[in-house]
């Protein structure tokens, strides 16, 4: 849950919140807009805006990982459909213990390099990602 849905379930504004905790207003804005990364901040921050709202400082934590999940999710689908296709015969081979995985592994490989570097379909970012989960083991 991210704290503007907790600032809305309690009623409360920004400006209160910024009053109760003692986080200025300023970096609270920035914290609530996405502008400062809620793993940037100190645990002093962190500990007074979970105080003031009544929270665990874990829900900002949850916070994080949920939008992690979110961008992992995003990263594996709306690919190129060829490289859609190589990765998911990647995870069907992996999960049914193929005995073709360096064929899957060099199919998928030349795949991401492809969308990456020939057609540009995907950032480097999102390259990197699907080498790092699912290449390099």
């Amino acid at each position: 849950m991210s704290i503007n849905q907790v600032l809305q379930e309690k009623g409360m504004t920004k400006y209160r919140l910024a009053i109760i905790s003692g986080v200025p207003h300023a970096t609270l804005n920035d914290i609530c807009s996405g502008k400062t990364k809620i793993e940037k901040c100190s645990a002093e921050t962190l500990y007074r805006l979970s105080k003031a709202l009544g929270v665990p400082m874990e829900m900002f934590m949850q916070e994080k990982e949920e939008v992690q999940a979110e961008q992992e999710r995003a990263y594996e689908y709306g690919l190129p459909k060829y490289l859609q296709h190589d990765l998911d015969a990647y995870k069907d081979g992996l999960k049914n213990g193929s005995s073709l995985m360096d064929c899957l592994w060099g199919e998928l490989y030349g795949s991401i390099n492809m969308a990456e570097i020939s057609d540009g379909a995907i950032t480097h970012e999102h390259a990197e990602y699907l080498r790092e989960k699912y290449l390099w083991r």
